[in-house]
């Protein structure tokens, strides 16, 4: 009897069982921090970093693996906004980031003829400027103090013994002056070493061009070779803007147009200017070229070095455009962030062409109605290379 009650009891437990309704069931919602994404937690609770309280997020099983969903939370700290792309025109102006550079074509350096120690230097100081003409260096050279003994000899040599002998005296005398004059010295020089027949051991050398000194690397006591640079000079009557410019807005740019280009440190002044220089090669990392623009220098007010804009004409277009920090740009091309659906966006690749003032022109990768993200595309880019542990960009046809 005791055993036929044991068995009726097994077998209710194990009916009671089997019709028990599976309780366990994995979460749909998992919980992270907004300020420190990579703590995710399966139950609510403090963030272990910043003590912050977890958000709720909803595992989406819709979303693609080339695309990113974000909390409202997330949106909010990231001001993730987004507009819909329409027709517009652009055009008219295009403004490029330069800065004033030495116009190449305009500086010089002043170099030693001889081998010798630098004794005085008249002027020591960077951004001096120096005269065509004025006394430089001085130098003591073996080399050139043997030559002026021999020029001396030669002198006295003719005016001695040219009577007597059918030696061509002034041949010799004129080949140790153009020793003299290889060597540096002015016509003037000889001529007051001939006169006094007295040669210093220190020769004085005048600077052969103008200009203010962007370069000296010489000082007093120092030995310098025969061609080594004393000085390096520029003039700034004129400068170069040189502006950077993508590819894309090559084709934008008349070459042959007039420039205008403003200096911001100097209360807006405006400078016309004409094209000097397109750089023939591209940086292929970058995809930027360069620009030269050659200014006039009136009074010396500019500097090399300061910020400038350049403003180029052209012609207005109707076209699709977007602010431009909604485009993302880097050396394998540029890419927006599209909203597919609420909260889920995807990275696109576009073509872009003018910008004009805040505003970018793109060509294609986009269609009137889409949905973009114009602020926060940066951090949407950040969150999913995090995420995915990918570039978005990656597969993408370029």
């Amino acid at each position: 009897m005791r055993h036929l009650f044991m068995l009726l009891f097994s077998t209710s437990v194990l009916f009671s069982c089997k019709s028990k309704p599976h309780e366990h069931t994995e979460s749909d919602v998992y919980y992270t921090c907004s300020m420190d994404p990579q703590v995710i937690e399966h139950k609510p609770g403090k963030c272990p970093i910043c003590k912050m309280d977890l958000t709720p997020v909803k595992k989406s099983n819709g979303e693609k693996k080339d695309e990113i969903q974000l909390s409202d939370q997330q949106i909010q700290l990231g001001n993730i906004q987004t507009d819909t792309i329409r027709s517009g025109t652009i055009g008219d102006q295009l403004v490029l980031t330069a800065s004033l550079n030495f116009d190449q074509m305009k500086t010089s350096s002043v170099s030693s003829r001889v081998m010798g120690r630098i004794e005085k230097l008249y002027f020591k100081n960077l951004g001096d400027y120096v005269s065509k003409g004025a006394a430089l260096y001085a130098i003591y050279s073996e080399d050139l103090n043997n030559a002026k003994q021999e020029y001396l000899l030669a002198l006295d040599r003719k005016g001695t013994f040219a009577a007597e002998t059918a030696i061509d005296f002034d041949q010799l005398l004129q080949s140790a002056k153009n020793k003299l004059l290889l060597w540096g010295l002015s016509e003037a020089q000889i001529n007051e070493l001939a006169k006094t027949k007295k040669p210093s051991a220190l020769t004085t050398f005048y600077s052969t061009a103008s200009g203010y000194i962007t370069a000296l690397d010489i000082r007093e006591g120092d030995y310098v070779m025969e061609g080594g640079t004393i000085v390096k000079l520029a003039d700034l009557s004129t400068l170069w803007a040189e502006a950077q410019v993508y590819t894309s807005q090559l084709a934008e740019i008349d070459l042959n147009g007039t420039a205008t280009v403003q200096l911001p440190d100097m209360e807006g002044k405006e400078i016309k200017g004409r094209i000097e220089f397109v750089n023939p090669e591209i940086n292929p990392d970058t995809r930027i070229n360069l620009i030269r623009v050659s200014i006039p220098n009136t009074g010396n007010q500019l500097k090399p070095g300061m910020p400038a804009y350049v403003l180029l004409k052209s012609s207005q277009r109707k076209t699709l455009a977007l602010p431009i920090n909604a485009v993302i740009r880097d050396g394998k091309g540029a890419t927006v962030w599209v909203q597919t659906t609420s909260k889920t966006y995807k990275s696109v690749m576009v073509e872009t062409g003018l910008e004009s003032d805040d505003r970018i022109e793109i060509k294609s990768g986009l269609n009137v109605g889409d949905v973009v993200v114009i602020t926060g595309a940066y951090l949407l880019q950040s969150e999913y290379i995090f995420k995915k542990g990918a570039n978005p960009m990656e597969g993408m046809k370029m």
